[in-house]
């Protein structure tokens, strides 16, 4: 395969590699936006930045180096510190009012 054809493949699994992504994140900020679950919020977070992980890894690809790479390690670590807090967190408030409406909480952000 010749470095032209082969550059023309790359860019488009960069491609569908971006619009994967980017449609990832627009339903992820969606369904963040319209659920009142605290749980389906937490969830569509951690679709978010599953999306934003995709964004990297493909322009990494697009580059050839491993920086997108060690960008998704962080974000790996992040989300998963951002799962356990938010569990405890869901928990905690389910404790005191029984409920995971984020409407039952609204006085909180006064």
């Amino acid at each position: 395969m010749t470095p032209l054809l082969a550059q023309a493949g790359l860019t488009q699994g960069v491609t569908v590699a971006l619009v994967l992504s980017a449609a990832l994140f627009t339903i992820g900020l969606i369904g963040f936006l319209v659920r009142r679950n605290m749980i389906l919020m937490f969830l569509c977070t951690e679709l978010m930045l599953q999306a934003a992980s995709i964004a990297f890894i493909a322009f990494g690809r697009m580059r050839e180096d491993t920086g997108g790479q060690t960008f998704v390690i962080f974000i790996l670590t992040v989300a998963a510190a951002e799962a356990a807090l938010a569990l405890g967190l869901v928990v905690l408030l389910y404790r005191r009012r029984e409920t995971l409406s984020a409407e039952a909480w609204q006085e909180l952000h006064e």
